[in-house]
């Protein structure tokens, strides 16, 4: 994670004598080897006071989550988010209300997964206040840090992250009780936004291991509460498959259209997740489907005229076939 966005920050804070790591999603996909998205960095210091040494050495800040403790840092062009350590007070399931703290474990206990408890020095030394945040990245292993049942009720959306980044990185089966949690809470989902349920579900539908991760949350009556109406597991399994089989880009959109039971579930589903037609679900609505899946689409023959199979065009978009057109050669 060495650069001149990281370092300036790091040097800005160094001046004033205030410690700081980099925490969570970059220092986990530092440690397995993956590209780094965005630059998250902790530090005890309080946000004025980050801001105050970011000033001092000429960067640019803006006070994007300063009410939770979050201010963002602009060196080279590059955002760098800086949260100050925090422990919560209070929390209903959606939000948190944070107290700041200068316990780096602290810090760490409040967090969702054991992989993205993890924080990491400048210099390249790991923490891992939970004490096994470590292992489980390496192992591909996804556990809630402390006690499931407490960490969803904290923030219900976990439960869609639990299946999410074990859909990424789980390389051995869900955690009995993280998923035992997750079903016994998932009747709260319906509480969440519609966007941060599509922020997490969009994710997951693209990751490696999306066709076990639905069936998971299929059996543990999670995918019928994203929203009103059906949620057809079956036929999106059946999508990405065919995906797979015709080389094709995994897409979003796309397969959430297959997810989508039948037609009259599609407005609830659009209402609910707050997509937008710039999004594309508009190109893709929903086709009814027979009873019994269409044998061309669980083959993956690409000529069907099945009533239900779907036609894949582009990358981007898929649209049902129509009973009994041919396809133009």
């Amino acid at each position: 994670m060495a650069g001149p966005a990281p370092t300036a920050v790091f040097n800005a804070l160094a001046a004033g004598g205030v410690e700081a790591r980099f925490v969570g999603g970059c220092v986990r996909d530092t440690i397995l080897g993956l590209a780094i998205g965005d630059l998250d960095v902790c530090t005890p210091a309080r946000p004025e006071r980050v801001m105050e040494l970011a000033r001092a050495a000429g960067l640019k800040v803006v006070p994007t989550g300063i009410d939770h403790g979050t201010v963002t840092v602009v060196a080279d062009h590059t955002p760098v988010e800086v949260t100050t350590l925090r422990r919560d007070v209070e929390t209903d399931g959606r939000r948190a209300v944070v107290a700041y703290t200068d316990d780096w474990a602290e810090d760490a206990a409040r967090r969702d997964l054991t992989l993205n408890a993890l924080y990491l020095d400048p210099d390249g030394t790991v923490y891992d206040p939970i004490g096994r945040g470590l292992a489980d990245a390496r192992a591909g292993r996804i556990r809630f840090v402390g006690n499931p049942d407490t960490r969803i009720r904290e923030d219900v959306l976990r439960i869609l992250r639990f299946f999410r980044f074990w859909a990424r990185f789980g390389r051995e089966a869900p955690d009995a009780d993280g998923l035992a949690a997750c079903a016994a809470l998932a009747d709260r989902i319906p509480a969440l936004s519609g966007e941060r349920v599509w922020s997490e579900l969009g994710r997951l539908l693209v990751a490696r291991r999306a066709i076990e991760a639905l069936r998971l949350m299929d059996a543990a009556g999670i995918a019928a509460r994203l929203w009103p109406g059906a949620a057809d597991v079956d036929r999106a399994v059946a999508l990405i498959a065919l995906e797979q089989a015709l080389g094709l880009d995994p897409d979003p959109v796309r397969r959430l259209t297959a997810l989508i039971g039948d037609r009259g579930a599609a407005d609830p589903a659009i209402g609910r997740l707050r997509l937008s037609r710039a999004e594309g679900l508009g190109r893709c609505a929903p086709w009814p489907w027979t009873a019994a899946r269409p044998r061309a689409m669980q083959s993956g023959a690409r000529g069907s005229t099945a009533p239900g199979a779907w036609r894949i065009s582009t990358p981007g978009c898929c649209t049902p076939r129509r009973p009994g057109r041919r396809r133009t050669p």
